[in-house]
């Protein structure tokens, strides 16, 4: 017995993905998702293939992928197993921008801290307020 492949009209795979229609009309729209089918009312339906693709699409995205570099890396999927070394070296780069973007929001997160456990000093009076905006009775 042959399984019949499960198709998803729009409204289905943006609920599967996450997407918003207008979003996944525009991944349509500018190629990157290849291969999409049609219904017999001419209606876009996606596979579960389909639906992982797209979701990859979504990881690029919030790797920071720009359109341009989404496209080039699903030209390169498309040309098969060769490119993997390539398309390796496009993730390694987008990793390390991440793992830099993680560090500095820890700075940030760090900062508040410091700055919360100064405030609850300040206000707990274990320690004196200090400004580096205002002029303070020290400063004089």
């Amino acid at each position: 017995m042959v399984k019949v492949e499960e198709l998803y009209s729009m409204k289905q795979t943006c609920e599967k993905t996450g997407l918003t229609y207008d979003t996944l009309k525009f991944y349509c729209n500018e190629g990157l998702v290849p291969n999409v089918k049609r219904d017999k009312n001419n209606y876009r339906v996606f596979s579960d293939k389909d639906i992982a693709w797209i979701n990859s699409l979504s990881c690029l995205k919030n790797c920071g992928m720009s359109i341009i570099e989404m496209k080039e890396y699903l030209d390169l999927c498309l040309k098969g197993e060769s490119t993997i070394p390539k398309r390796k070296e496009i993730l390694d780069i987008k990793l390390k921008e991440l793992q830099h973007k993680i560090a500095e929001l820890q700075e940030s997160i760090d900062y508040i801290h410091w700055k919360h456990q100064f405030y609850d000093n300040v206000l707990s009076g274990k320690e004196k307020y200090d400004s580096n905006l205002i002029p303070t009775k020290n400063d004089d």
